[in-house]
């Protein structure tokens, strides 16, 4: 096998690089199993049970995948041999930063979608998750085993289930895909990008195999209704038709790159790096892009990453361009599930595991020392960190290992945040949800380190509801005065930039004009946008002020400092627009330095704020809930006693489909509260939706509550603490 594998690596037309996503307990770790028990790796008996993807001990005793886990394969289609390079990814709202960062990897997906639940809110997710990186979906129909044998559906109504959950696919894959790929990549049974089968009875059918073995639908029935399924795995394995459909279906790395390396590196296609990458060349300039990172515990940091061209060796000297550091790989080679593989090289099309390359992060672009290349764009989440815990180390000896556990946590997970505090000791770290943050706890404490933990957290956001300014801000020696005005940022824009269409950072000029313009800004302002930082814009609208090119550096950064931890409740500032309307600087450099302008542009963006009428913004999730009929009054109480509002409700046979929006603030707990609504006999899931403005009869508490928490004065200081001065 390994051989196999050493020697397709060179042939990328015969390279599949592979997601399987879906909704949580859809079925994805089941159905790698199976695939990889189709290869000969894992014991047909055991797949499905022995979940050899989830290798993680909280993985197996929660019986979720935590992280994204990879594995190369070798499958035999038609007269080729292919290699299938898969990750199996979480199906848990609180780790889809895993899914985002494996789209980034792969070419192709395989959404899997449970038959008696259809599409759920997080398989939306996955298909957006998937369509944004340019990733082709085809879709697998999973459990249909339980509709024949639970629900007892006959042939024609199964295929109205099937019609009902593909027309619902088609229409997600025609509302996100690229415009040019809306038509190729449309699903369509007849083609065979779509099967149907059980992951966990080891078989799948779709049109072309039906057509070549005979089987049909009522063929199927009988085989689930008479407890035949071992039989009807023999004749349609899974691993034939799903891995079948991928060889057929899903692009190779010479097909995909042509048009995902435009989409993710903003380099010039037409350089040497670039032709090598848009060509899969594995002699052409050296470029991958790190996915994930994670700890071993003989082996250090192991860079996951996509090999986008060249060839990457043991022992070369390399460069990582986000961090601007040398260093030189120790090993190079391949997944094998919970195992790596060292082959000395990987050439480019394939995904590699990188040992050496300390200091990379998800997201870094690793190049050649002797040829450096613009770094790829960097994975953009489409979730935030909602709740926060506070940790603390039980011995106080233990505190320097925290902190540097805390580094090693935050690079093997990019989604979470962690405020290391040295000289209290107490460090904050903020995740997707309650879960996520058991699971890191759990982990800080697996790698020695004793903690206790605070009550969890939520994560609040700052903006303004009204407009102020022109807001003057001076500087301590009163030599230098700047002008700022402030308002909410258009709804379009904060789109725009929320959904990754408007880049954050420094803005490089009038060129990036048109597309502020195409989002709504005018022409006049879109000229001036200097930066964008967390969702918010600063404008400069001055004309013809003197030596204002020279202090534009330290503009910005006290504009993004000052938006880190806002006036109200020292969170973070979002959806707001600031126009530096005048200013007036001392001619002399010496008093227009970094202790002038830093404290005076702060105060003027936080005097402004406070006059601009301040609200508090909280996360909010969506809620769906699926109960019999019986049940529902008690689950929409249980919503209702949470400050939650139901957005949709509809009924399926004697089952009620219960969709609404909930404060993250008051789901804690909610897990059990539901199970006992209902008595335990309700699914539900949750999705992030957002901040949404507080209520105002709160807003007074719970920024009094913040500030207290954070050693602050429970009032905030009014506009004049800031202008006054």
């Amino acid at each position: 096998m390994i051989e196999k594998i050493k020697e397709l690596m060179y042939e990328p037309k015969f390279i599949r690089n592979i997601g399987i996503v879906a909704h949580i307990d859809h079925g994805k770790t089941t159905l790698s199993d199976n695939l990889l028990a189709g290869a000969g790796m894992i014991s047909e008996d055991l797949a499905g049970d022995v979940r050899s993807l989830d290798f993680d001990e909280q993985e197996s005793a929660r019986g979720i995948t935590i992280d994204a886990a990879s594995v190369s394969m070798v499958h035999k289609y038609e007269d080729n041999n292919y290699l299938i390079n898969l990750i199996d990814t979480p199906g848990h709202v609180d780790f889809g930063g895993d899914v985002t960062r494996a789209m980034r990897a792969v070419d192709g997906a395989v959404v899997v979608v449970c038959a008696v639940e259809g599409i759920m809110p997080q398989t939306e997710t996955v298909f957006r998750q998937a369509l944004k990186e340019n990733v082709r979906p085809v879709l697998f129909i999973n459990k249909v085993d339980r509709l024949i044998n639970e629900l007892k559906l006959q042939p024609d109504e199964l295929q109205n289930r099937f019609i009902k959950i593909i027309a619902e696919a088609d229409k997600l894959i025609r509302g996100m895909a690229p415009e040019d790929k809306k038509d190729k990549w449309k699903i369509d049974v007849s083609d065979g990008s779509v099967a149907f089968g059980s992951a966990y009875h080891n078989w799948a059918i779709n049109i072309p195999i039906m057509q070549k073995s005979g089987i049909n639908f009522k063929d199927i029935i009988d085989f689930c209704n008479e407890d035949k399924q071992k039989e009807l795995a023999k004749k349609v394995p899974i691993t034939e038709v799903l891995l079948g459909m991928v060889v057929k279906h899903l692009p190779s790395p010479l097909e995909s790159q042509e048009y995902r390396v435009p989409n993710i590196w903003e380099g010039d296609i037409e350089s040497e790096e670039g032709q090598g990458m848009i060509h899969t060349d594995s002699k052409g300039p050296l470029a991958v892009m790190v996915t994930n990172v994670s700890i071993d515990k003989h082996a250090g940091e192991i860079a996951t990453g996509r090999v986008y061209g060249g060839t990457i060796e043991k022992g070369m000297e390399v460069y990582l361009v986000g961090s601007h550091i040398k260093a030189r790989t120790q090993q190079v080679g391949v997944f094998f599930g919970a195992e790596r593989v060292n082959t000395d090289k990987v050439p480019a099309g394939n995904i590699v595991a990188i040992t050496g390359a300390k200091g990379a992060v998800a997201g870094e672009t690793i190049c050649d020392d002797g040829k450096r290349i613009k770094e790829f764009e960097g994975i953009e989440h489409i979730s935030e960190p909602v709740v926060t815990v506070a940790v603390e180390a039980k011995n106080t000896k233990d505190l320097p290992k925290l902190i540097e556990v805390l580094r090693q946590i935050s690079k093997e997970d990019p989604t979470i945040r962690v405020d290391i505090n040295e000289e209290t000791g107490q460090h904050l770290i903020s995740g997707m949800g309650e879960l996520h943050l058991e699971i890191i706890t759990y982990r800080i404490n697996e790698k020695g380190v004793a903690i206790e933990t605070s009550e969890p957290i939520v994560v609040y956001r700052e903006t303004v509801s009204g407009k102020a300014g022109p807001v003057e801000g001076k500087s301590p020696n009163k030599h230098n005065r700047f002008y700022i005005e402030v308002e909410p940022l258009d709804k379009s824009i904060y789109n725009a930039i929320n959904e990754g269409k408007i880049k954050e950072g420094r803005v490089k000029g009038k060129e990036s004009a048109p597309i502020f313009i195409e989002n709504g800004l005018n022409k006049e302002e879109a000229r001036r946008v200097w930066d964008v930082h967390n969702k918010n814009i600063f404008l400069n609208m001055t004309r013809g002020i003197q030596y204002l090119d020279e202090v534009r550096e330290l503009l910005i950064e006290g504009f993004e400092s000052a938006l880190d931890a806002g006036p109200i409740a020292n969170e973070i500032t979002v959806g707001l627009k600031f126009k530096l309307v005048d200013a007036k600087l001392h001619e002399d450099a010496i008093h227009r330095g970094p202790a002038q302008v830093l404290p005076s542009i702060r105060k003027a963006i936080f005097g402004s704020i406070m006059l601009a009428q301040p609200v508090l913004l909280e996360p909010i999730q969506k809620v769906f809930i699926n109960t019999p009929k019986d049940y529902m009054g008690n689950a929409t109480r249980e919503i209702q006693n949470r400050r939650g509002q139901i957005v949709d409700m509809d009924q399926e046979g004697d089952m009620a489909n219960i969709e609404s929006k909930v404060p993250v603030a008051e789901m804690f707990g909610f897990a059990g509260d539901i199970r006992s609504a209902t008595e335990g006999r309700c699914l539900w899931s949750t999705e992030n939706a957002g901040f949404e403005r507080l209520p105002n009869e709160l807003q007074k508490q719970i920024i009094k509550e913040v500030r207290q928490r954070k050693g602050l004065t429970p009032e905030p200081y009014g506009a004049d603490h800031y202008i006054g001065q």
